[in-house]
């Protein structure tokens, strides 16, 4: 179990096109797709920029918990995600140590990935994603 890099920074917003006019016209960063996480329920934009990624994230419906976040903070840092090795074995440790968790069990998010979110409680006020590549087995 060990943290392998800082995977992605993702800001929430409702309007990804803004993003993107920076981003892919003004700053020259590449645009690797958009993928839909339906358990989330947001859309997901990425640019990859030295080993690691900037992800958009935008709310599928109003029932979606990142419109929440958007109501209260407006757009901006949403969170920062960790890739990990032995994800089960971190989260248990962690949960062992006090650390709180957004949801029992890691779920399904973009790129094939198992996530799990860190409560800003237990991190300083900072939503942290842990997330591990899935191995075909």
């Amino acid at each position: 179990m060990k943290i392998i890099k800082i995977d992605h920074v993702a800001i929430a917003t409702h309007n990804p096109s803004g993003f993107q006019e920076l981003f892919e016209k003004l700053m020259g960063i590449p645009f690797d797709g958009v993928e839909t996480v339906p358990n989330e329920g947001v859309n997901t934009y990425f640019y990859p920029v030295g080993g690691t990624s900037v992800e958009l994230l935008e709310p599928l419906n109003a029932d979606a918990g990142l419109v929440k976040f958007l109501q209260k903070r407006g757009a901006g840092l949403h969170h920062i995600a960790m890739l990990v090795e032995g994800l089960d074995d971190m989260v248990a440790r962690l949960k062992q140590s006090g650390v709180q968790f957004t949801s029992e069990t890691p779920t399904k998010g973009a790129h094939g990935k198992r996530i799990i979110f860190i409560h800003p409680k237990s991190a300083g006020g900072v939503l942290i994603e842990l997330s591990e590549q899935q191995t075909d087995s």
